[in-house]
């Protein structure tokens, strides 16, 4: 018999399996290689956005959405080359997913009031202050205080074996049938010093590669050079230890980018600026592309500008807006926002000409206006023209994690080269294989969070499935 039901390498959306698995009667350890995960990991560092197509929150702020809407929303915004399983599997959960958090882990879950790009409705549910942090305080609190779950911290996973005697991995005896194997999981701390134990089934929600640069510059080499803005424990542990074990991986050239990262304050001035309105200037004061495709895809194309930075030009009706954002709180709070009661007096505290600017302001201000349809970098929405006084914040572009990684069934199990799952093995967030399809541009917001605690949970449901069959059977 294993020491625990359910092993899970990660503390982060890796917490909201730990919790279902638990609330199902589980025994669980978490492992979590960063002793600072509470504030550290990608959940940590996000502005906690999840869809949630359907859910009552949107129902009671009559918002009209469905799986199927957001299904041709990602179809849209990957065109078509998104993962139809995860894609499928995570869009006719997030609904349930966020009402959980609400109902069962204690979240003041919200609907985010807004319009992000490619989201056809307001479907991205949050939390006050719209910070990660709020969201991992609440689930790290209910894993600690669950009598079923173990937290090692710190502690990282370092070694995945089969714990049969013959050496095989495990497996089920059909697709659906109980699992009849074990794994032998090491589990290493800082100091060298290690323990083994078994394990039933495995959780890897060790996120993704993006702080190994080797693996960046192989699979990312338009946003290498970029600033990298996530836990520097995501070094491609997923993969490391299930390829071995004929885990088979996709989508490696997949990530999430940034366009709004402050070059000061090193945290996000949030793209709610430029759904406000704001609009985004290279470091000769022109605009270079349409600010509303999306941040993920934008920071390449601001990395592609000279200098690799910009700044995001607002005014103080953008700037009162975006206070309610913990991130952008903090960059004020750094002193990083620059100010101006005219364009010209704007222009001269953050370099660019006066001109310039004036005229890229103008051509903006047409389209909000609704005197021209589409301005010369091809945005046709803009919500008002921005007016004095303006403000500035200095941008660099990111990268915030990778979108691919091992290929998973509909309950978060990993796959073999031929499609069959790795017996009791499953991956979750950036360690699997997300929603949004290659590059950059097929990402939308609240897409990382949702594989990372969507797939997590899946996979609690499914573990727990399979261990009730199995007392069944040995009953």
């Amino acid at each position: 018999m294993a020491d625990v039901d359910l092993l899970v390498a990660g503390a982060g959306g890796g917490l909201a399996g730990a919790l279902r698995a638990s609330e199902q009667g589980l025994s669980v350890v978490v492992a979590e290689a960063n002793p600072h995960y509470r504030r550290a990991n990608n959940t940590a560092m996000s502005t906690a956005m999840i869809p949630g197509p359907g859910s009552r929150f949107q129902r009671a702020a009559g918002v009209e959405d469905s799986p199927e809407r957001f299904l041709a929303d990602v179809a849209a915004k990957t065109h078509g080359e998104a993962d139809p399983v995860v894609a499928a599997t995570l869009a006719h959960l997030g609904a349930e997913l966020v009402e959980w958090l609400a109902d069962h882990v204690g979240l003041p879950v919200e609907l985010a009031a807004v319009d992000y790009p490619g989201h056809s409705v307001r479907r991205c549910h949050t939390v006050p202050g719209h910070h990660g942090s709020t969201l991992l305080r609440a689930l790290a609190d209910a894993a600690e205080a669950s009598s079923s779950i173990d937290l090692m911290c710190p502690a990282r996973l370092t070694g995945l074996s089969p714990a049969s005697s013959e050496g095989h991995l495990p497996s089920s005896s059909s697709s659906e049938g109980p699992l009849r194997s074990e794994w032998q999981v090491t589990l290493t701390r800082p100091d060298g010093g290690s323990e083994e134990l078994t394990a039933s089934a495995v959780l890897l929600a060790t996120n993704g590669y993006g702080a190994a640069p080797d693996l960046v510059a192989r699979h990312l080499p338009g946003i290498a050079d970029a600033a990298y803005h996530g836990s520097e424990y995501s070094t491609g542990d997923a993969l490391a230890l299930a390829g071995p074990l004929g885990a088979a991986s996709g989508y490696l050239d997949a990530y999430q980018g940034h366009a709004g990262l402050s070059a000061a304050a090193r945290t996000l001035v949030t793209w709610t600026t430029v759904m406000n309105g704001a609009i985004v200037v290279d470091a000769d004061g022109r605009r270079f592309g349409d600010e509303t495709v999306g941040y993920s895809e934008y920071a390449a194309m601001l990395a592609a500008r000279p200098g690799a930075r910009g700044w995001a030009v607002f005014d103080a009706r953008i700037d009162a807006l975006t206070r309610e954002f913990t991130d952008y709180v903090d960059v004020v709070e750094a002193g990083a926002v620059r100010r101006g009661d005219s364009v010209e007096e704007l222009a001269a505290r953050i370099g660019v000409d006066a001109a310039v600017l004036a005229a890229e302001i103008a051509d903006a201000a047409a389209v909000a206006g609704g005197r021209q349809e589409v301005d010369r970098v091809g945005r046709r929405s803009v919500a008002a023209p921005l007016e004095a006084p303006y403000a500035a914040v200095e941008i660099v572009p990111a990268l915030f994690h990778t979108q691919g990684g091992l290929h998973v069934d509909a309950d978060a199990r990993v796959l073999d080269a031929a499609g069959s799952p790795l017996g009791g093995l499953y991956a979750s967030g950036g360690a699997a294989v997300g929603m949004s399809g290659h590059g950059a541009a097929g990402y939308l917001a609240g897409n990382g969070l949702l594989p990372a605690l969507g797939l997590a949970y899946r996979a609690a449901d499914h573990c727990a499935s399979q261990a009730s069959t199995v007392r069944k059977v040995h009953a």
